[in-house]
């Protein structure tokens, strides 16, 4: 939780933030302000979830605050610290909405424990606000989400015979044991040099509008339209029980040419289809989805706008095992440094791929696959090629050296930790240079009050992982690194004769008794007595 202290006097100001240990109790001082309209502009900017407030302060009081923090956001606890034992001002904070009104002088134990309060308060406010009609109705906004999702793991399969029963049921989808299925993957035509009026940025649109198309035009069909991961459009059809299954296709071939003449006419750009060459029960999916995909993949042959039926390879099932749910993983995993995840999915790409080739052209392909991969992912990063991958680039073009399976699996692997080893060191120039500029501005503007949240403002990132980064690149936390260069540069200012006044003012101490108080407490003697 998040806490604001707004009090116009300084020195209680400061007691409040630094002698409760708020730390200890998950709450964070996020900010000090002392009147209304510096309170207001910290609210905008840090967004606390509690507000400690005084009533009597310059330029904006507290009531006026708290009128317009209500009106802006109903969840906000605020507490009163106020040193007017009046009813009449008790009473006007109360209707404003106040959690809690506290006397001054109170002990830090009654204020922490009414903070504390108000944290429960306000977790059990924002349980009750996720209530069950709120989550149904979130429930119906992400089920086409989730549906799309089933159909996408559905396809690649990715699920055992009880996970398709135990899901679909789960999404509300009929999907019958006895029924049988065919698959069409639709997809726009690459774009023409001659169609000027759309270009590559276009693209994720036209196939956003020929999806809306295929369902608009498929809305009486029996049949379940999703998107695969690479966009295109896949429509699973439902077909009875009893019915032949090549007349069934031969009815889909129909229905998916009248669509894509559909498409023509309302986008005026061309579409293909594939088709799957059989029927099949739901354990097919997979197979039928990649027949397919293959058929679709003829069109670089046959030409576009067309419905392309799937014909066996010489009499072969397909081998074709899309996986981009792994290249994505493998992706994610390099990027958040995760060996043995990489490791993992690594060998899982290799098993479908790579392991099954039986022919010296099929190994070669999947090289050229792998190397794409990688290529792509490390440039994804904006780094070069050859400098991440060092001695192992030749391999990229001239991949005929990898002549046995044992060696490509080894550059792989090897291209996995040229990854990781060039990403940990560009993390680790980064956070250096980072915390030298901290420390440089600790050295350079000690005589100011400074706080992690004002830092991490003036360096454009979010105040936790300053704090984390700091802790883990000086052992140090933030606070205790500049009370530490405060209280040091204090102690070397008094010793040349300074006075103390002018000593508390060098280190950014304006309440000369409250520095005396925590110079004391660091070096176990006074100020003065330094000085002497």
């Amino acid at each position: 939780m998040n806490l604001l202290i707004v009090e116009d006097e300084i020195r209680l100001r400061n007691a409040l933030a630094n002698n409760i240990p708020w730390d200890k109790h998950g709450i964070e001082v996020v900010g000090q302000a002392g009147n209304g309209k510096e309170a207001l502009r910290l609210i905008d900017l840090k967004k606390p979830d509690i507000i400690l407030l005084d009533l009597q302060m310059p330029e904006m009081d507290g009531l006026t605050l708290a009128r317009q923090l209500r009106q802006a956001d109903p969840f906000l606890k605020i507490i009163v610290l106020s040193g007017y034992d009046d009813f009449a001002y008790a009473q006007a904070a109360l209707e404003l909405g106040v959690m809690k009104y506290l006397l001054k002088p109170a002990g830090d134990e009654e204020i922490l424990k009414t903070v504390l309060e108000a944290t429960e308060r306000l977790k059990s406010e924002l349980e009750q606000r996720h209530n069950e009609d709120e989550l149904k109705q979130k429930w119906k906004q992400h089920l086409p989400y989730l549906i799309n999702d089933f159909f996408q793991n559905w396809l690649n399969g990715k699920y055992e015979p009880w996970e398709i029963d135990q899901k679909s049921k789960d999404l509300q989808l009929d999907l019958p044991k006895e029924d049988q299925y065919a698959v069409a993957v639709v997809d726009m035509d690459p774009l023409l040099e001659i169609e000027t009026r759309f270009s590559r940025e276009d693209v994720p649109l036209l196939k956003f509008s020929l999806g809306s198309i295929v369902r608009e035009s498929l809305e009486t069909t029996p049949c379940w339209v999703s998107s695969d991961y690479t966009g295109c459009t896949v429509v699973v059809f439902q077909l009875a029980g009893n019915e032949e299954p090549n007349i069934a296709l031969q009815k889909i071939n129909a229905m998916t040419e009248k669509l894509l003449f559909t498409v023509q006419s309302c986008l005026k750009l061309s579409a293909s289809a594939g088709i799957s060459g059989t029927t099949g029960g739901r354990e097919d999916m997979n197979k039928l989805y990649v027949q397919a995909v293959r058929a679709l993949q003829n069109r670089i042959v046959l030409g576009h706008d067309l419905v392309i039926p799937y014909r066996e390879e010489q009499g072969r099932e397909p081998e074709l095992k899309l996986q981009p749910n792994l290249e994505k993983a493998l992706e994610i995993a390099l990027e958040t440094g995760d060996a043995d995840k990489a490791s993992e999915t690594l060998t899982a790409l290799w098993d479908s791929g790579m392991a099954r080739a039986e022919t010296a052209w099929e190994m070669h392909e999947h090289i050229l696959y792998f190397g794409s991969l990688f290529v792509r992912m490390i440039q994804k990063q904006g780094w070069p090629v050859r400098e991440v991958t060092g001695e192992d680039y030749v391999y990229f073009h001239n991949h005929r050296e990898l002549s046995a399976k044992e060696q490509i699996l080894s550059w792989l692997q090897r291209l996995i930790r040229a990854y990781l080893t060039y990403a940990s060191q560009r993390r680790k120039l980064t956070s250096h240079g980072m915390i030298k500029t901290i420390l440089s501005l600790v050295e350079n503007e000690i005589d100011q009050e400074m706080t992690l949240h004002a830092v991490a403002d003036r360096l454009y990132v979010n105040s936790s992982y300053l704090s984390r980064l700091f802790k883990q690149e000086t052992g140090k936390a933030f606070s205790t690194y500049v009370m530490e260069r405060k209280m040091e540069r204090a102690k070397a200012t008094l010793q040349e004769g300074v006075r103390v006044y002018d000593a508390a003012a060098a280190v950014g101490y304006r309440d000369v008794s409250y520095f005396t108080r925590v110079f004391r407490k660091y070096w176990g003697v006074t100020p003065g007595e330094v000085r002497s």
